[in-house]
């Protein structure tokens, strides 16, 4: 004990400093006192290998199912429909991109119509406004939109931001923990992703984690933390990192959802650009392929990375080039350490009687630039 200090008066202080540690805050307050030095935080980094594509015999894991078909057609979309739809119930958000005004290469609207009138009655297209100014940063610029697109002839879109956003967990995050969405998504019972897959812009391309993670991030908020973080910039996080935060951000829908969850995605119009480029997209160079689906996000993107991937040198290069100059495919290295999937997979063509095959089976005699399907 200090010689300076009396036995009473060493016995006050104790008892004073015990009393401050039991009232709310105080105990903190005192260690706060007590450790000057700063909390470190661990500093978060973006995975690499975004640029290289991993051939299917170097990945390991189990394997899951997805369902393809050549059928580009509202005939095909229904038959492979039928293969997921034990997973969707009660009341079905169906997310896909409608697009800016006079899109030209989103999914066809008659082929939308005919799902939900034969096999999704009650179901409702969801979407959010955008980021970006346009024809859909606003609630009401995008229900014109919609119209001149040709949505609301026959259905009426669920702008989920429009009343306001909810955060959603994002389990495992390294860049989140939550992400803000629109949030009369959360009053849907079961999930369809109806994607349109095609190159993007930042993300390289742009498949179910795409559709997912900027889709139903809301306009300001959610969006707005994908893209920009703490970068001070709208468009500041590129490559690996946006990879991981759009990745996560899908997270965020995926888990909410649980089994009640699919994906569909259309290798169609496949432009480099999104469809968020409506009409100053660049133009389609690379062959139409076909439709795949699955349960499992990650092997339905990685199926159709395969289908790319297997046409010859001169269909494959602009989308291949886009892809890999963005190191997009950190999205889907990235999910499989996020435990969102399996990618690897049985492809079952639906075409002739549920044979399985491989990309390079599934695009065999695909050859030469695009060719309009007419639709």
């Amino acid at each position: 004990m200090n010689k300076g200090i009396s036995r009473r008066r060493f016995v006050k202080l104790a008892g004073t400093a015990i009393a401050l540690a039991a009232l709310p805050g105080c105990g903190a307050l005192a260690a706060d006192e007590n450790a000057k030095q700063p909390v470190k935080t661990k500093e978060k980094v973006a995975g690499t290998g975004g640029e290289h594509y991993v051939p299917y015999n170097e990945r390991s894991g189990a394997e899951a199912v997805v369902y393809f078909t050549r059928d580009l057609s509202a005939a095909g979309l229904l038959k492979i429909y039928d293969r997921l739809k034990a997973n969707l119930g009660g009341k079905v958000a169906i997310k896909l991109h409608t697009g800016e005004p006079h899109g030209p290469n989103i999914i066809p609207r008659p082929w939308v119509k005919k799902l939900m009138a034969d096999k999704l009655p009650g179901a409702k297209i969801i979407e959010t406004n955008t980021y970006y100014g346009g024809g859909r940063d606003t609630t009401e610029k995008h229900r014109e939109t919609l119209k001149t697109n040709g949505w609301a002839d026959f259905t009426t879109v669920d702008i989920t931001d429009e009343h306001g956003t909810a955060m959603l967990p994002v389990p495992h995050g390294k860049w989140f923990t939550e992400m803000s969405v629109g949030k009369d998504m959360l009053n849907y019972d079961s999930f369809l992703a109806l994607t349109h897959f095609k190159g993007h812009t930042m993300g390289g391309f742009g498949g179910s984690n795409k559709n997912i993670g900027i889709g139903c991030a809301d306009g300001k908020i959610g969006k707005k933390m994908i893209h920009a973080g703490d970068s001070g910039s709208q468009w500041g996080i590129t490559q690996e990192e946006f990879m991981e935060r759009m990745t996560e951000s899908t997270q965020a829908t995926v888990s909410h959802f649980k089994d009640k969850i699919a994906f569909i995605n259309v290798m169609r119009n496949m432009s480099v650009d999104c469809d968020c480029a409506g009409t100053s997209a660049k133009p389609v160079v690379t062959p139409d392929i076909g439709i795949v689906a699955s349960v499992d996000i990650l092997a339905a993107d990685q199926a159709c990375v395969d289908c790319v991937y297997a046409l010859p040198a001169e269909s494959k290069k602009d989308l291949v080039e886009r892809m890999e100059s963005r190191h997009s495919l950190r999205q889907l290295s990235y999910m499989k350490e996020m435990g969102m999937g399996c990618d690897r997979y049985q492809l079952i063509d639906i075409d002739n009687g549920d044979k399985v095959i491989n990309a390079q089976e599934a695009v065999k005699g695909i050859k030469g630039t695009w060719v309009p399907d007419g639709n």
